[in-house]
């Protein structure tokens, strides 16, 4: 698997490992169910995904995700994804989906997160970085607005729930 690791000092982004299974369902509570997963993880349901995970990473595939790791041991916080392909951005969008767990929540590190993997993604050849949110998830819209996001267009997700859109654009990232 190819290794990426980016960090700003505080924080470091790396691909999802087998090894974060434990921590990532210890993490996992009502909020990131609601928000990001749209359901309960079991063991098995992690372990595939991390799988798919390593298997996007080794095969370039559209899915790039990423621990977000916090402190000296690099303890596993949350996780931020981004996909070059996916229903509903244009090409040369990649949606950016992410979580903490609620330890880590409100010290920043999501924002921290989202500035480190739209580097990334401009370096991939992202035009724009673009954030879903529910209208009822603001916590998520105010990473976004600290990110250097603005509000875009609105549409709505498979199931009628309303998406507000965050965009950035990558091209000055690139300059």
């Amino acid at each position: 698997m190819r290794e990426v690791r980016l960090s700003d000092g505080i924080i470091a982004l790396s691909p999802l490992r087998p090894e974060d299974t434990t921590a990532h369902l210890a993490g996992e509570d009502e909020r990131l169910v609601r928000w990001l997963s749209g359901g309960t993880s079991t063991r098995e349901d992690v372990e595939a995904y991390i799988r798919h995970c390593e298997e996007q990473w080794e095969t370039a595939g559209p899915l790039r995700a990423f621990g977000i790791r916090a402190g000296t041991d690099g303890t596993l916080a949350g996780t931020i994804d981004v996909r070059f392909a996916v229903d509903g951005p244009a090409p040369g969008q990649v949606n950016v989906a992410y979580g903490l767990y609620p330890p880590w929540r409100g010290h920043g590190l999501a924002t921290r997160a989202v500035l480190l993997v739209t580097r990334y993604v401009a370096s991939e050849g992202g035009k724009e970085a673009v954030i879903r949110v529910d209208p009822e998830n603001p916590a998520s819209a105010a990473v976004a607005r600290r990110a250097g996001f603005i509000p875009g267009k609105h549409t709505h997700d498979e199931d009628g729930t309303r998406l507000d859109w965050y965009i950035r654009d990558l091209c000055a990232e690139t300059r």
